[in-house]
């Protein structure tokens, strides 16, 4: 009997060497959602009446905000240690922070975390280590935020001379098209975002882009499903949007044209949820 001339192979799962193995980018394992804040024991809340009105203040000023005003605030100069210690358990921490670094040494610093609530924001000044303003802010997002990002536009653009450092071939072309958007962009239109991502961009690609387009002293951290790390540019209404997972592995890079990122912003929805929540706790606090 001759031998059979195909080779028999065994067939099935198991059964084949596989020559290439597939790598999946290692997806994000938390999520940000809102939890309670610990509230103290009704023994430490007696005679906290200052933070007690500076509470009621706070819901009061939020609910206008929630019915169509704009950004309100209110004064915590005049709480002590242990009115503010009330205050800060009371209200938490959330998933927004951001800092406003100072223009020089003698420049004041900004330091803004956002409550439990989506939409409170607790809105510190310094200088020098000394506390010059202490408030509660109620909006979408703090005005100061803003403010800076508009004072820190630098009216002269830079522009390349001579050639391209090596492996820059598509930044230029890019920054053309970023300086066309902001110059047209004007506030309440829509966002313009330009996803890197998807682009051809060398390593040196992103180094010259962000030179070109400069870095500002706000930085803003949103820790919601993952981390986006928001700074402004030194081009009008353009900021670097920047998102990792939980591993800290970029998974979005762009660039947006518009007043201030929507990820940082509390939405007219969130804004809604909080008067109701932060209705719920005054109310124990009041009773207790």
């Amino acid at each position: 009997m001759k031998d059979f001339p195909i080779p028999v192979r065994s067939i099935g799962p198991g059964s084949q060497v596989e020559d290439e193995v597939l790598h999946y980018m290692p997806m994000p394992q938390g999520m940000e959602t809102f939890r309670a804040p610990l509230l103290p024991e009704p023994e430490q809340l007696a005679g906290r009446e200052r933070a007690h009105a500076a509470l009621r203040e706070a819901l009061a000023q939020l609910e206008a905000v929630c019915q169509g005003a704009g950004t309100r605030q209110v004064d915590l100069a005049g709480l002590d240690a242990a009115d503010l210690a009330l205050v800060n358990q009371v209200l938490g921490e959330g998933e927004v922070s951001a800092v406003v670094h100072p223009a020089g040494e003698a420049g004041l610093a900004v330091q803004v975390q956002e409550a439990v609530f989506a939409g409170v924001w607790r809105v510190v000044t310094t200088a020098d280590g000394r506390v010059v303003s202490d408030a509660i802010e109620l909006g979408a997002i703090p005005e100061v935020l803003k403010q800076v990002a508009r004072q820190d536009v630098d009216p002269v653009v830079p522009r390349w001379q001579g050639a391209l450092p090596p492996n820059v071939q598509n930044a230029p072309a890019l920054l053309a098209e970023i300086e066309d958007q902001w110059r047209v962009w004007r506030p309440g239109q829509a966002a313009h975002v330009v996803n890197l991502t998807l682009l051809p961009m060398s390593v040196e690609d992103i180094g010259f882009l962000d030179h070109h387009l400069g870095t500002g002293r706000v930085l803003i951290l949103s820790r919601g499903y993952g981390n986006c790390r928001i700074t402004n540019t030194l081009r009008p209404h353009t900021w670097r949007v920047v998102y990792y997972n939980s591993q800290d592995v970029v998974i979005l890079n762009t660039v947006e044209i518009s007043e201030l990122p929507e990820v940082a912003q509390a939405a007219a929805e969130d804004l809604e949820d909080s008067l109701e929540r932060l209705k719920e706790v005054l109310a124990w606090v009041e009773q207790a």
